[in-house]
């Protein structure tokens, strides 16, 4: 079936380029540039410097296949986050993340369409050929061209009818063939699992190109029973416009740019080695193994369809897409999961965007004894704790958990292990992708899952602590501080000492006033 190719009044990647380009965040690459390596290497270096997202236009080898054109890095810092959510671009990481905190609680149910964009040309038969789409060689290491990595999974339960959209990575290996890495631990692997109980081949509809609310969202950890369409909803304010693909019952934004069908055999002798790949914990993912293989029935598109992707793996100084939504949209997703168990006293949380999900820091207003204890034993108990939560720090309201300099300075001197504050967990479940897990612990074949045995840093003031007269009958000594009278003093005669501008600057005054001064440090 073709369908009207007329451009959507709704939001799609068409309008997020737009966005972007209004803001001086896109960078149309017009020279040629080879998709073997060369385009990973550009992209790396590109997030490390917090660059505008990049749409190579001339690729080789793909300058008259049916996908010419290839979008990364445009959800890759914080202003392009920002401009994803209708924010300032000078918006605080805190306010980002309660931002996202407040719309996730807010889903907007999807809206069912007759038809879109996405139907202009559907292939079928000899015309299933992945070689028309300039997928890259990210790195050298790499097992071969990986097209699905920035992209929307979509799949269903069986019994319940529920969809998933997740980010799944994948490898070309075949015209008509993608390797996948298939975790029954996650949420995809959830509906794979009973598919396989009921030898029936599981259908699946892989979205690339959408707007970037879309792998914002399907890279994003929310419990099962929250639909990711809903959450992009959220995010824009409005539904997600769906239709329904060509061989099964699965939906897929209208206005998308292309859309893979298929199905997936869960019989092990179907499955085809795939790996290794540049995963997101910064080292080449292991050897080859057999994979299960996603063979393709469909492939819809719009006319001149845009291919997203994106290269996985973040170290010190080089960040990946991935990095804003685990400091972002992850931070949020486990401020939420920890209320809805009924955690209370929770001020801030974030997970360190270069560790991408392993650490979470957690800010509290301390209420009671083994209130640490408690943050920790909630998360790990979560079905996203299968890849996130590793390493969980508490602290207490006066800690920036920003400030890396804050975070050492808890741990140096509120942290004594003799006394319960550093407990370690395990083994449990974990990322089968974390290289600090020996191979063979690792093996989802065998376990199902990979293994982590897990730490909590307590880094708030020990309760345990008898209240000591020197101390002004407090728990805990003072800290050695300013008065806020005194520092507002030498605030107003600073030019008259002589020594320089440098005293409260505009931005530093923004981050710490006055009132924060006489509170930045509660006593106990």
């Amino acid at each position: 079936m073709n369908a009207s190719n007329e451009i959507p009044n709704g939001p799609d990647l068409r309008s997020w380029l737009n966005t972007l380009e209004r803001h001086g965040e896109l960078r149309r690459i017009k020279t040629e540039v080879d998709w073997r390596e060369e385009i990973g290497a550009i992209t790396r270096v590109n997030l490390s410097l917090s660059g505008p997202g990049l749409l190579f236009e001339n690729i080789k080898d793909h300058q008259n296949t049916r996908c010419t054109k290839l979008l990364t890095c445009s959800l890759g810092n914080r202003r392009h986050v920002c401009l994803l959510l209708g924010l300032s671009l000078d918006t605080s990481e805190k306010q980002i993340v309660r931002h996202l905190k407040d719309r996730y609680r807010h889903g907007i149910p999807p809206k069912i369409v007759e038809s879109g964009p996405v139907k202009r040309h559907v292939l079928a038969g000899a015309n299933l050929d992945l070689g028309q789409f300039p997928a890259p060689l990210w790195h050298h290491l790499d097992g071969g061209r990986y097209i699905d990595t920035f992209c929307g999974v979509v799949t269903r339960n069986p019994h319940d009818g529920r969809l998933n959209v997740g980010i799944y990575r994948g490898q070309i290996i075949g015209p008509d063939k993608i390797g996948k890495l298939l975790i029954p631990t996650q949420h995809w692997g959830e509906h794979f699992t009973q598919h396989r109980e009921a030898h029936a081949s599981m259908p699946v509809a892989v979205v690339h190109g959408w707007h970037d609310v879309l792998p914002f969202c399907a890279g994003s950890p929310f419990p099962r029973n929250v639909c990711e369409y809903e959450m992009m909803g959220a995010i824009l304010g409005r539904p997600v416009e769906l239709v329904r693909c060509e061989t099964n019952d699965l939906l897929v934004p209208a206005s998308a740019e292309i859309v893979i069908e298929g199905v997936i055999d869960p019989n092990p002798a179907s499955f085809e080695m795939e790996g290794p790949f540049g995963e997101y914990p910064g080292y080449a993912g292991g050897s080859p193994s057999p994979k299960p293989v996603l063979r393709l029935q469909r492939i819809t598109h719009r006319e001149d369809p845009i291919l997203r992707g994106t290269l996985e793996g973040a170290r010190p100084g080089f960040p990946s897409e991935d990095s804003p939504l685990c400091a972002f949209s992850w931070s949020a997703i486990a401020w939420n999961m920890l209320e809805d168990v009924g955690v209370g006293g929770i001020t801030d949380v974030w997970m360190p965007p270069v560790v991408t999900g392993t650490h979470i820091v957690v800010q509290i207003r301390k209420q009671y004894r083994g209130h640490a204890q408690q943050i920790a034993n909630a998360l790990w108990g979560t079905g996203a704790g299968q890849w996130f939560f590793k390493n969980v720090m508490v602290v207490e309201e006066d800690i920036d958990i920003r400030d890396r300099e804050a975070l050492e300075w808890a741990w140096a001197f509120r942290v004594n292990p003799a006394l319960g504050q550093l407990c370690i967990f395990g083994p449990t479940f974990g990322s089968v992708l974390d290289p600090s897990t020996p191979r063979e612990q690792a093996n989802p074949m065998k376990y199902g899952t990979g293994c982590w045995t897990r730490t909590l840093i307590d880094a708030t003031r020990n309760w345990e602590f008898e209240r000591n007269a020197a101390w002004g009958n407090r728990r805990f000594p003072p800290v050695n501080k300013i008065s806020s009278e005194l520092e507002s003093k030498i605030h107003a005669r600073w030019h008259e000492y002589g020594i320089g501008n440098t005293y409260l600057t505009d931005e530093k005054r923004e981050q710490l006033t006055f009132a924060d001064l006489s509170r930045r440090f509660p006593e106990v």
